[in-house]
């Protein structure tokens, strides 16, 4: 029960009571009020009955209480307007209740249909992510059909014409329809042959010594990269050139004196003799010749 409080003519009195309290004083007061009525109203008639004297002086013994009732009725006046103040409190208080009950009943129901909503979106977000992951090659998938068609009719015409040129020009040309496919989707190719060597771009799988490609540059292509949309897929694998080593000179070694050798040398003087000075022929010998006469 809600307690009220008040005050009285007698002195500043605060009383906090309940409802049921002030309900229980209020008939309390009116009963004796009524009391004091009906025995009121039996001595008037007494007095009535009795002889003039008598009456005179039963009239002046007995005096009504006016000072109790005056202020009986004045605590149950001060009562019934604290009571009236209470319930116009509680009516006012109860309103504010029903309302704030009704907006914190709209907020639930917002949040519940927010909540649903959420859920819905959560799931259809779900369900479009599966599609994307299932059917999201689809529009590639219809461009690279054609080049397929293309490879096939290239095989048949291979194994019909032993026209080579001709097989490999219609390779060629699906080849370019190919990477035209590709880079309607966004996918470009680059080469990287005599390229300076970036680690960002190239995989270099290989070094070999060269002097044809300065130091550091790629020599040869093995896969070219590509590109999707400004983004590295795929870096491309390349032979790395490397200068090739200087051989050393060789150190040169100090020679050893050797001593002249005589008999070397007493020939080649002989020999050189016999080259400068030349023989005188042979004379006949006399006495052969005149014992032959």
């Amino acid at each position: 029960m809600r307690a009220v409080s008040g005050t009285n003519d007698k002195g500043s009195i605060q009383t906090d009571i309940g409802q049921d309290v002030i309900d229980e004083a209020v008939r309390s007061v009116e009963r004796r009020m009524d009391e004091d009525a009906d025995g009121a109203g039996t001595e008037v008639e007494l007095d009535v009955s009795a002889p003039a004297a008598e009456a005179d002086a039963s009239t002046s013994e007995v005096t009504p209480p006016t000072e109790d009732a005056a202020a009986l009725r004045q605590e149950v006046e001060s009562l019934r307007a604290q009571l009236d103040f209470s319930q116009t409190k509680a009516r006012e208080t109860l309103e504010r209740l029903k309302e704030a009950h009704e907006r914190a009943k709209d907020f639930q129901d917002r949040a519940i249909r927010s909540a649903a909503d959420l859920e819905n979106y959560r799931k259809r977000a779900q369900k479009e992510k599966e599609d994307v992951q299932k059917f999201g090659v689809e529009k590639l998938l219809k461009d690279l059909l054609p080049v397929v068609d293309n490879l096939d009719r290239a095989l048949d015409a291979a194994g019909k014409s032993p026209d080579f040129d001709s097989f490999q020009k219609g390779v060629a040309m699906t080849r370019k329809s190919f990477e035209d496919s590709l880079g309607r989707h966004g996918v470009k190719g680059f080469s990287a042959k005599g390229q300076p060597f970036d680690p960002r771009l190239h995989e270099a799988i290989q070094q070999v010594e060269t002097a044809e490609v300065p130091s550091g540059h790629v020599v040869y292509e093995v896969t070219r990269g590509f590109y999707l949309n400004d983004r590295l897929v795929r870096p491309a694998m390349v032979v790395v050139a490397r200068a090739p080593e200087v051989a050393a000179p060789p150190q040169a070694v100090a020679a050893e004196p050797v001593a002249p050798a005589a008999s070397t040398e007493a020939p080649k003087a002989s020999e050189e003799g016999s080259t400068t000075a030349p023989q005188a022929p042979a004379q006949p010998d006399d006495s052969s010749s005149g014992g032959s006469q």
